[in-house]
């Protein structure tokens, strides 16, 4: 096989006819494509035993090159993208009223098209569509997700935002369910070592100061909760990853193990993840984020009114508030992952500018790890008790 080509992302492409929707690669990147298949098989398993069916069961999640939604004959009929060659067009008709419609559709840093009455259709049939981008933001979300908040549930947040002992009673509620899964994490998928037994000390005394000794105000309650983050996320540097390929497809050192929850973009945060752990993670707590916030509008509570997190313009600070007991579950899943997988440089895309970035296939993987552990959780079913009356 020849060597890949130095472009390592998504190889070119480009259109043979006008209308005959086959693509060619000018790439002969063979590793890619082999672990696009793979992904690619694992994304289209059948659901395991146990998994909840039917109607509003699994999303719909289209990537790569290419894809369209479009009506035909007044069904929803929608083409995968391509991620590699040779690859098979995916197509799905979606029928109105049928009972296995997704709920949602994830459009997953895809090229294509849409029409608008694809837009009028989704919304009659209840479905969500969730546009996210290569960083794991939530571009937009669409669909009949409107806003109409139940009036008690909005006073609720006002007063609790305006009263300092209530808010502060509930945040550091909150903060001692977010420690509460960080522990389950670190007792069910991290290895024992040092770090660990820090992370676990950390957690169990601040957990006692939360009880004990609570704070008074939200920058001392964000001290220990950093803190303790800080300790939690030290415990997972240690774990190495499995790799193979790596004598022709070198990896950064850094890749090695978990490492660090950072980025060396200070700038922007963990946004533009600089390790593949950190880019995985990005489009799970992406996931877990739209999840909660389609959620919190159905159950009523303004997203934009946060007790915890603070207000600006066109932020969503209650949705930020909501997901903190959950973050833990997203790490189950995708610590569980990594450390069930042997990976290939060719999951990943390493940008010129040092950004990680992921194989479309994987990123599907990913979600779907993330989207099982939610579901799991039972978010939906609790989030009206983070009033915790």
């Amino acid at each position: 096989m020849k060597g890949c080509s130095a472009d390592r992302y998504r190889p070119r492409i480009r259109r043979v006819g006008s209308n005959s929707g086959v693509l060619v690669l000018n790439s002969n990147d063979c590793d890619w494509y082999q672990r696009s298949v793979y992904w690619s098989e694992r994304a289209n398993r059948p659901h395991e035993k146990g998994v909840r069916r039917g109607r509003r069961s699994q999303p719909l999640v289209l990537c790569g090159h290419g894809a369209s939604l479009r009506i035909d004959a007044g069904t929803l009929l929608v083409r995968n993208g391509f991620t590699h060659y040779p690859q098979k067009r995916e197509e799905f008709r979606l029928f109105p009223g049928a009972p296995d419609l997704p709920e949602r559709i994830i459009l997953l840093d895809c090229s294509g098209t849409i029409s608008f009455d694809v837009l009028d259709w989704i919304s009659a049939q209840g479905i969500v569509l969730v546009r996210i981008d290569w960083r794991g933001n939530v571009v937009c979300a669409i669909g009949n997700i409107g806003y109409s908040a139940n009036r008690y549930r909005a006073q609720w947040q006002v007063e609790m935002r305006s009263d300092p002992q209530k808010r502060m009673a509930w945040c550091n509620a909150l903060i001692s369910r977010k420690i509460e899964g960080s522990i389950k994490t670190l007792e069910k998928v991290i290895p024992r070592s040092p770090a660990w037994e820090l992370a676990m000390k950390r957690a169990y005394a601040d957990l006692s100061r939360l009880e004990l000794d609570p704070p008074r105000d939200i920058q001392t309650l964000r001290t220990i909760e950093a803190n303790s983050a800080a300790a939690y996320f030290r415990a997972w540097r240690p774990i190495r990853l499995r790799w193979k390929g790596t004598g022709s497809r070198p990896i950064p050192e850094a890749w090695l193990t978990m490492g660090a929850r950072t980025s060396p973009f200070a700038l922007a945060g963990n946004r533009n993840a600089g390790h593949p752990v950190n880019a995985i993670l990005n489009y799970a707590y992406t996931v877990l984020q739209s999840e909660v916030h389609i959620q919190a509008v159905t159950e009523g509570f303004d997203p934009t009114i946060g007790i915890m997190h603070e207000q600006s313009p066109g932020a969503t600070p209650f949705i930020f508030d909501a997901i903190e007991p959950y973050r833990s579950e997203v790490d189950r899943a995708v610590i569980s992952l990594l450390r069930s997988e042997t990976l290939h440089a060719s999951d990943f895309v390493l940008r010129s500018d040092g950004v990680c970035r992921l194989n479309p296939q994987f990123a599907k993987v990913a979600v779907a790890h993330a989207r099982k552990a939610i579901e799991n959780a039972r978010v939906g079913l609790s989030l009206a008790g983070l009033d915790l009356a």
